[in-house]
Formats: C-alpha cells, structure tokens, sequence
C-alpha cells in the first residue's frame, strides 16, 4: 500500500487572545489623557465573531482602533482575518463600528484554494474540500511542500494555517 501524506489548510483567529487584546486596549485608552472622562467600550462577540467599538467621534473611534490593533499584533491575532465594518454614526455624533473576525474558510474561498493547487500541476497531489477547509493529501512529502509554497505566495485576503499534518 502506498504511503500517504495529508495536511489541512483553514483560517482563524484564537479568541481567547482577542479577548486579551481588547482588555490590554480598554487598559491603555482608560491610562491615556486624551480619553479622560470619555466612554468607549470594545466588545467581543464570541457567537457572532465580531469586535463591536463604540467610541464619542469617529476621531476617537480610529485612534481605538490603531491601540486595538496594536495589541493585537503584539498578540500575534493575524490581522489580515480582521475585516472593519462600516462607521455609523448615532446619536449625539457617537461613533460605532463593527469588526468581523474571519473563522474558516468560505465556500468561495475553498473553491480558489483548490483551484490554485489544482491547476498548479503538482503530480498525483489530491485535494478535498471539507467544510470550512481543506484537505490536501499526495504521497510525497516535496509535493506538499510545493503546495504550501505555493499556496503562501497567493493573496486571498485571509492568512492561511496549514496544519493537522498526516503521515499514513
């Protein structure tokens, strides 16, 4: 029988670190002086996966932003799965904006990953799409690696996680 190689690749943010980037950001926003005695709240959406901001001004609601984002990349949360909604501006000129976090990968966006491996020629390299990832499985080990390589050189918007690597 033939020996088989598999790895997996999908996309995600951990939201446990999320979560301790937006507690270090309230942390410095309450220490900083330009936000004394002013209200801003960031709030995480575990079911929805988004990061809600609410700031006084839309000037305020981007210099929360660029903290927030700061400690996000001190905390390694891939920045590239992090998509700014809309500003909406309510009442009183308060500002609010939504930030989706991106988990797994879309339907389209499996559909490209396969394509791209599929039509890069790589010999007797297999791949299937399951659910929000993909799988792709071949029985050499450089082959795999030529798909990685591959597949790291794309910009498709999302950072990309290869892992669950098999060895059958």
């Amino acid at each position: 029988m033939a020996k088989t190689e598999s790895f997996d690749v999908s996309t995600g943010v951990d939201l446990q670190e999320v979560d301790n980037a937006i507690n270090q950001a309230l942390k410095e926003i309450t220490q900083r002086y330009d936000f004394k005695n002013l209200t801003v709240q960031i709030d995480l959406d575990r079911k929805e996966n988004k990061v809600n901001i609410d700031a006084p001004d839309e000037f305020k609601l981007n210099a929360v932003w660029e903290v927030l984002l700061s400690k996000m990349v001190k905390r390694s949360v891939p920045t590239r799965n992090l998509h700014r909604g809309k500003v909406e501006i309510g009442s009183h000129g308060r500002a609010r904006q939504t930030v989706d976090l991106i988990q797994g990968l879309d339907a389209d966006l499996t559909r490209k990953v396969a394509k791209l491996v599929k039509d890069a020629g790589l010999k007797k390299v297999q791949v299937t799409i399951q659910g929000d990832q993909v799988r792709i499985s071949g029985p050499s080990r450089d082959d795999l690696q030529a798909a990685i390589h591959l597949l790291r050189e794309q910009d498709l918007g999302v950072e990309l996680k290869f892992g669950n690597y098999r060895s059958n």
